[in-house]
């Protein structure tokens, strides 16, 4: 017995073959190394962009785009911006994929998933699923 192709076998042909070739032209998110944070004594990232829990942009304003948030070698951090400064120490769980804020001073922290951590960018991503996007400088 002849099996007849259908339009519809077609398609998911074609739809399989599309599947495929994203998933093997995709580059995943990647953690990276440590050291990549800092690199080898301190580095700064600056903010790229900024999205909501449900994916919509974020305008940047100028203080936005203005603030710097550098990492040290020593587990200590500083952020600067038009509107505050702040410093203190930061945890990085790299197989956990999270890093962790504390503030000189304050006695709660700021917690985020590392969704990415490259030489050039990072992605945080809060605990109410905001993301924040940095470029390093």
């Amino acid at each position: 017995m002849k099996r007849v192709a259908t339009p519809f076998h077609y398609l998911a042909s074609l739809l399989l073959f599309v599947a495929l070739l994203m998933s093997g032209c995709s580059q995943p998110d990647k953690v990276g190394e440590t050291n990549m944070l800092y690199g080898t004594d301190s580095k700064v990232w600056k903010t790229d962009k900024e999205t909501t829990a449900t994916g919509d942009k974020v305008a940047q304003t100028d203080a936005d785009e203005d603030t710097e948030l550098k990492f040290f070698a020593n587990g200590t951090f500083n952020m600067t911006s038009p509107a505050q400064t702040m410093q203190g120490k930061y945890t990085f769980d790299q197989p956990g994929q999270k890093i962790t804020l504390t503030p000189d001073g304050a006695t709660t922290s700021m917690a985020f998933d590392v969704t990415n951590l490259t030489e050039k960018k990072i992605t945080l991503k809060g605990t109410d699923g905001t993301t924040l996007m940095l470029e390093a400088e």
